[in-house]
């Protein structure tokens, strides 16, 4: 006997909306010849999760979408103008891509690595599954635009502006999809400044915060969720993390996002349960598979399935083929250099070690040393999933982050940082600036050498965005090993305030002229300029 569940329910709803949409006339009798100019009745491949781009370059980008069933991925990319007219002559450009397989070892995911584009060109796109026979599914439309080259774009111009946006923290302590407020709004805010791209900067998912129907709020309000059954506990299964990631793709401010600006992807501890390390042992009761590292695995699959990030062309979602630390070069201006704070870490402890111990991993910091001294671009922003001076406790002693309340000598993970800084001082690397999320709470944060326990680094500035929609925390102390001044923050009026009013939710926004200039604001899901700044580059 089937089990009596929420998505059979579904399923059933879906099945016999379909049966009911099959006009009589089409329906003949067993016996009856089938009448040579009505066509088959077909169910066409949808689009349940939308379409998404990420990790665009100058000349490439990642497309992405999720099929109903098996099929291929086709895309077609078109070179337009700023109006969305087609590009004549010798800048036109159109392209037929088809991608992987989707089936359900994948979840029916599927991704393009779209190579040899054009610099500095808008694309309108296009995205459909064929099904195995061929025919073609439901439609969709977004479009993106490749960074600037270091010529003129294809419409004849000099090179443009470009911005971004970026936060992190999506659907988190139990907040999720609330219809009745316009969903994520926060979304739409960040899609409303037009970016050419968005950073998230981890906790893309909340897989260990079920998320209920309803949940009253200090004020007495009824804060309504959309549940579907993956939610509503904490993710083990790799369906239960898949589902996660479905979840947040059926609000329909993230899928107007993701269609309209590509997106950079980090994970950090969300994506498999709460401040997670390798070789952790949860005690957690709600979970019947404790092993992390097994967790882990499964987040990462669907993790990897379900971002926007590039994968081997024979379709593997192997993480170290693909991993997660990498450099998108966003043209002459602008290199991001995106972090993973988590897979090479070493255990939550009180971080007082006197011995190094890892927040990168050897290899990671060897990696980010090398490509940010190399980098040629003006400004080097590295994407952090973790915050570098604030303090990040995981219990009363042990710490999440590098900060370990002792405001002296770098001690365990700051060492590795510290060696990361004194070699952008000795490499005399200019204009770095630290992107991060995660304490749900936005904040600037200038670090001097002159304020510092540690003092052989240059001085650089850390920005904190984020919540996009979760509760609000904060704010939280500083350790003053690297030196750190607050220049702004903003929190939320209580722990754990819901994104109802959308004063509480933050993102950051960076505007890069041609002047160089690099203004970030800190902003919130309103909208609203809370605190700005503008850099100027050394040269």
């Amino acid at each position: 006997m089937t089990p009596f569940t929420r998505r059979n329910v579904l399923i059933g709803a879906i099945a016999a909306a379909g049966a009911a949409a099959v006009a009589p006339s089409l329906v003949a009798p067993a016996h009856a010849a089938r009448p040579s100019g009505v066509a088959l009745v077909r169910n066409r491949l949808t689009l349940p999760s939308g379409i998404a781009t990420g990790d665009v370059t100058a000349d490439s980008g990642v497309l992405w979408s999720r099929a109903s069933g098996p099929g291929r991925l086709v895309a077609s990319l078109l070179a337009v103008d700023d109006g969305g007219s087609p590009l004549r002559g010798g800048r036109a450009f159109r392209r037929v891509l088809r991608g992987t397989r989707a089936s359900e070892a994948t979840d029916f995911t599927s991704k393009i690595n779209a190579r040899d584009l054009p610099a500095g060109t808008r694309f309108a796109l296009t995205m459909h599954f064929e099904d195995p026979e061929g025919h073609a599914g439901e439609t969709a439309r977004g479009s993106f635009s490749t960074a600037p080259g270091t010529g003129t774009l294809r419409s004849g111009r000099a090179p443009r502006r470009q911005s971004f946006v970026w936060s992190g923290d999506t659907a988190g302590q139990g907040w999720g999809i609330n219809e009745e407020i316009g969903g994520m709004r926060g979304y739409a805010a960040m899609l409303a400044t037009k970016p050419d791209f968005f950073i998230h900067s981890g906790d893309t998912i909340y897989a260990d915060g079920p998320i209920a129907a309803q949940v009253t709020e200090p004020d007495g309000q009824i804060w309504r969720n959309l549940v579907t059954e993956e939610v509503s506990k904490v993710a083990e299964t790799l369906d239960e993390y898949r589902g996660r990631h479905r979840y947040n793709l059926m609000d329909r401010n993230v899928r107007a996002m993701y269609a309209q600006v590509p997106v950079i992807a980090q994970w950090d501890d969300h994506e498999t349960t709460n401040n997670w390390y390798p070789g952790e042992i949860l005690t957690d009761s709600r979970y019947t598979e404790r092993r992390v590292d097994v967790l882990a695995a499964r987040g990462r699959q669907a993790w990897q399935e379900y971002q926007p990030i590039a994968q081997l062309s024979d379709g593997s979602t192997g993480f170290e083929p693909a991993r997660i630390y990498r450099k998108i070069s966003r043209g002459p201006q602008l290199d991001i250099f995106c972090l993973d704070m988590r897979t090479f870490k070493d255990p939550n402890t009180d971080g007082k070690e006197t011995n190094l111990t890892h927040i990168l991993g050897e290899e990671q910091a060897r990696w980010l040393i090398r490509e940010v001294s190399k980098s040629k671009a003006t400004w080097k922003v590295i994407s952090a999933d973790l915050p570098l001076g604030i303090i990040v406790p995981d219990g009363p002693v042990n710490q999440e982050s590098l900060a370990n309340r002792d405001a002296g000598a770098p001690l365990g993970k700051e060492l590795e940082i510290a060696g990361v800084l004194s070699a952008f001082k000795r490499n005399r690397v200019k204009n770095v600036v630290w992107l991060t999320a995660d304490v749900h709470y936005c904040a600037a944060h200038h670090y001097s050498p002159a304020r510092a326990a540690f003092q052989d680094f240059d001085p650089f500035w850390e920005f904190v965005a984020g919540p996009i929609n979760a509760g609000t925390f904060g704010p939280s102390a500083m350790d003053g090993t690297f030196g750190p001044e607050v220049a702004f923050y903003k929190a939320g009026a209580y722990a754990n305030q819901s994104p109802r009013n959308g004063e509480s939710q933050y993102f950051g926004h960076v505007d890069l002229g041609e002047d160089d200039v690099f203004t970030v604001s800190l902003r919130n899901a309103n909208g609203t300029v809370l605190w700005s700044k503008n850099l100027h580059p050394e040269r």
